[in-house]
């Protein structure tokens, strides 16, 4: 009987407010819609504007190549192949002595 009568002194004189966050702190979704105008550089860091970024992220898309396999020379993409196939036949044929 003396601990249910604790047991309910301290769950009724608890402050139920202690867990929340403080007044000041922003929600989640406020901080969600809003828009950056502000942004870092992937290339070395630096703080840009939203145009300065679009105009960098334009200039980086229009630099890279459509494919990547077209900046690999054919004697490295050839090399690869016969490693790829070298594998294959090792998962094949494990008792074949290929180094």
């Amino acid at each position: 009987m003396k601990s249910a009568l604790l047991a309910f002194l301290v769950l009724t004189s608890a402050i139920p407010a202690v867990a929340l966050p403080p007044p000041e702190d922003q929600p989640e979704e406020v901080a969600r819609t809003e828009i950056i105008t502000e942004a870092r550089s992937p290339l070395d860091n630096k703080p840009l504007n939203a145009a300065e970024y679009a105009a960098l992220q334009e200039q980086l898309q229009e630099g890279q190549p459509v494919n990547p396999r077209d900046s690999v020379s054919p004697e490295l993409r050839r090399t690869i192949g016969l490693l790829r196939l070298r594998r294959l036949i090792k998962t094949v044929f494990p008792f074949i002595p290929i180094r």
